[in-house]
């Protein structure tokens, strides 16, 4: 287990999330509904937000094959990358769920956790890489002020070694979370462990 950091609120702690709306109970979902939450992750029955979202399934099935193709398709960016992206989005939109969930997987692909915590004790300043400054800096750019990042945004990606394929990545990835965040922030509320009174540091 990778060492738990608990910065500013936020946290690589596993962390529940519960739905301020009705969600949808497994026993009186239809064969529709059943088939979507199988297709979207493989814990997708035992959680609030899918179970909420699934209201909607053919709009859930859309949602769930755009991110796992922005997240998971081989190729492109490296997957830490990707979640370093999606983990510095989270933080500055203040999606402490989010949050958590990305900086696990970075740190189970990157074997590390130093850049975690630099992106939750001030995402401005984080990057342990030129590489990994840029990308932060053109994903918070990209959440704070899309109509200011222009061609020298990108090219700045191209200096530090990112190709056509995987700037295209990283924007996909950037982007997704403006609706994922807004999605966990707007619909419930983070749970944190029942060994945590919630007073992150």
């Amino acid at each position: 287990m990778s060492e738990l950091i608990n910065i500013k609120g936020f946290t690589n702690a596993a962390l529940g999330w519960d739905a301020w709306l009705d969600v949808v109970a497994l026993d009186s979902a239809t064969p529709e509904q059943i088939k979507v939450l199988e297709e979207s992750h493989p814990k997708a029955k035992e959680s609030d937000y899918y179970l909420f979202l699934v209201h909607q399934p053919e709009i859930l099935r859309q949602r769930s094959d755009a991110f796992n193709a922005i997240m998971y398709a081989p190729g492109g960016l490296p997957r830490a990358e990707r979640e370093l992206a999606s983990t510095v989005v989270s933080r500055v939109n203040g999606c402490v769920y989010c949050a958590s969930v990305h900086a696990q997987r970075f740190e189970q692909l990157a074997k590390r956790n130093d850049v975690i915590r630099e992106v939750f004790n001030d995402p401005a300043t984080a990057g342990t890489t030129d590489r990994e400054r840029e990308i932060v800096r053109f994903s918070i750019a990209l959440t704070v002020a899309p109509d200011s990042v222009d061609a020298q945004d990108i090219q700045r990606l191209k200096n530090v070694g990112l190709n056509d394929a995987e700037v295209l990545d990283l924007m996909h990835s950037i982007s997704i979370f403006a609706w994922a965040n807004r999605l966990m922030l707007n619909l419930g509320e983070p749970v944190f462990p029942s060994n945590s009174d919630g007073e992150l540091k």
